[in-house]
């Protein structure tokens, strides 16, 4: 739990995985920090603590946002804000807007970025901010991530943000993923473009197997992309192969 200031509001952080740390890190000048962690990781707090805050950011497993909603959901003040960070969106927001009780509003979040690119700060990066519940919540936190953490924020539909991310993430960690399985690499006789690559594949190199996870499998538009992408890998093969 970080140290608070008279003026700082209360944050509760469930989840501290390698994100949940990364975002402590990144609020904790503007909120005092309850973290806890289902998972049972170093965060002190307990999970009534953290759901008891004014604003709940839930920083667990697309996988286990349906159960952690059905956790907290007797624990939320009416009037707080709950959202999520997931890599995708369609599945926790309809859980948090299901499962929350009527007077929580709720905002579900993808940080388009993790540890790794955000290792020399977040500033300019991209955040995409999906409306589910209450009127104006998205838009205060839309404003609120442009202005205070400099981010660049889209405000976009669950839908809309997962049929995209189906392409941009779901083929980067698949390609990624493919091209891990082949090392060792060369790395003497490389091009600037085999460069860019194998820079990309270091950004996800270490990210979990639940993010995986949730990218491939959670992402209800994620299978036609694949299917799209092998189609096309095989329809090269095929042309390379006739000569």
């Amino acid at each position: 739990m970080s140290r608070p200031r008279p003026d700082q509001q209360r944050l509760g952080l469930i989840g501290y995985g390698a994100f949940g740390r990364l975002a402590a890190q990144g609020l904790s000048p503007h909120f005092e920090i309850v973290a806890s962690d289902p998972a049972g990781g170093d965060a002190t707090a307990t999970l009534a603590e953290a759901a008891a805050c004014p604003i709940v950011v839930l920083a667990v497993p697309v996988h286990v946002v349906a159960q952690t909603v059905a956790a907290i959901a007797p624990l939320v003040r009416p009037g707080a804000l709950v959202l999520d960070v997931g890599s995708v969106k369609v599945a926790p927001t309809k859980a948090m807007d299901a499962g929350l009780p009527s007077g929580v509003e709720v905002v579900g979040l993808h940080p388009l970025f993790g540890p790794q690119s955000a290792k020399n700060g977040i500033a300019g990066l991209r955040l995409a901010v999906c409306p589910v519940r209450g009127p104006r919540a998205a838009c205060r936190v839309a404003a609120w991530c442009r202005s205070r953490l400099g981010l660049k924020v889209f405000l976009v539909s669950a839908e809309d943000h997962d049929r995209e991310a189906a392409v941009t993430q779901g083929l980067t960690h698949l390609i990624a993923r493919l091209l891990l399985a082949m090392e060792p690499m060369p790395t003497r006789l490389t091009t600037a473009s085999f460069d860019r690559i194998m820079e990309a594949v270091e950004m996800v190199r270490h990210d979990s197997p639940a993010v995986y996870h949730a990218i491939e499998r959670a992402n209800p538009f994620a299978a036609d992309v694949r299917d799209r992408f092998f189609a096309l890998a095989d329809q090269a093969r095929a042309e390379i192969d006739k000569g």
